[in-house]
């Protein structure tokens, strides 16, 4: 189509050179020699009215000298004839040039008009293909999905990884299949302590032995349950991401935690730093240098979101002013990197 279409382009400026700026060239042409000659013929005028004023002179003269005077005749003659054979010339053809102005200006026209209209009779034609052709690929592949593999950005998997709190006594956090394997082997698991726990004191030491054995056994059978049913709950059901939090002492890292999550602003996912200057070319984008720190925040609205770009606040403009909606934007991704 791209091949087609310069060609077309070639072919119309080249008839547009041969039709048109040709034969304006050539119209425009006559005009220097036409006015070479209308200055020439005003000098031959000049020399004739000379001659003739002289050949006056010398007839009014009180003394005449046959021979000035027939000399004087004789130039005035030539003088005469020169002129008027430039002057029936121009008088000629300068009417002629003067009409021929309106079958040029049709001529031209009509075929710069005629060579807009074919170019862009088959420029249309060419469209009209194209068109042809982008719905029947659109037909042809309207029931296929092309799946777009692209890599996520570091923003969305802060919501899939979110989890729930410790809680507080410090426990580790399980997963829901080892949960449910927990409650299942409950009351195995409560059964067994009794079993260990003589009665009354007449109840033989072999009882409690045998008990505590029986207890041992059903725990190890539980175990492998849990283990079995958690492998074949790790083939059906999707892995679940759990965050790992740092032990605490006394409260002393959740409290740091906490009073730096305080500091930043609402929604805040991470940090990143700019790598290379980036300039804004828009009002809603952040104007970045080599080494700024930018807070990483969510958009408002996720579908706004472009592939590539997030959106958050430098970490210098929040400290010093705290207000989110004039110091937020979007920026690059690749013109950064992940610090925190």
């Amino acid at each position: 189509v791209f091949q087609n279409n310069d060609l077309l382009w070639t072919d119309f400026h080249q008839k547009l050179v041969d039709q048109a700026l040709l034969t304006m060239d050539t119209y425009l042409g006559q005009f220097p020699d036409i006015k070479s000659r209308i200055a020439k013929r005003g000098r031959k005028l000049v020399d004739y009215d000379s001659a003739r004023h002289h050949f006056e002179a010398l007839q009014t003269a009180k003394k005449k000298d046959e021979t000035k005077i027939a000399k004087a005749e004789e130039e005035l003659v030539k003088a005469q004839k020169v002129f008027e054979e430039m002057n029936v010339d121009l008088q000629e053809e300068l009417p002629s040039l003067w009409n021929s102005r309106v079958g040029f200006y049709v001529n031209t026209f009509q075929s710069i008009a005629g060579l807009e209209e074919n170019f862009h009779k088959e420029m249309s034609k060419l469209n009209q293909n194209l068109h042809d052709v982008l719905l029947g690929l659109d037909k042809q592949y309207a029931g296929n999905a092309f799946p777009v593999k692209a890599q996520p950005s570091d923003s969305t998997p802060a919501k899939a990884n979110k989890s729930p709190s410790p809680p507080p006594d410090g426990s580790p956090i399980t997963s829901p299949e080892n949960k449910t394997v927990n409650h299942e082997l409950e009351p195995s698991t409560l059964e067994a302590p009794g079993a260990s726990i003589p009665k009354s004191p007449s109840q033989p030491a072999e009882a409690a032995h045998a008990g505590a054995e029986a207890a041992g056994s059903e725990a190890a059978a539980g175990a492998e349950a849990s283990k079995t049913e958690a492998d074949s709950g790790s083939s059906s059901l999707p892995a679940v991401v759990v965050e790992t939090f740092p032990a605490t002492v006394n409260g002393t890292v959740e409290g740091g935690a906490s009073s730096e999550r305080a500091d930043m602003p609402p929604g805040f996912l991470f940090k990143v730093q700019a790598m290379h200057d980036y300039t804004a070319t828009d009002s809603d984008e952040l104007q970045l240098k080599a080494g700024d720190v930018v807070l990483v925040i969510p958009f408002e609205n996720p579908e706004e979101q472009d592939e590539g770009w997030l959106m958050g606040v430098k970490e210098s403009d929040w400290i010093q002013r705290k207000e989110l909606d004039q110091c937020r934007g979007v920026f690059p991704e690749n013109f950064t990197e992940r610090v925190q």
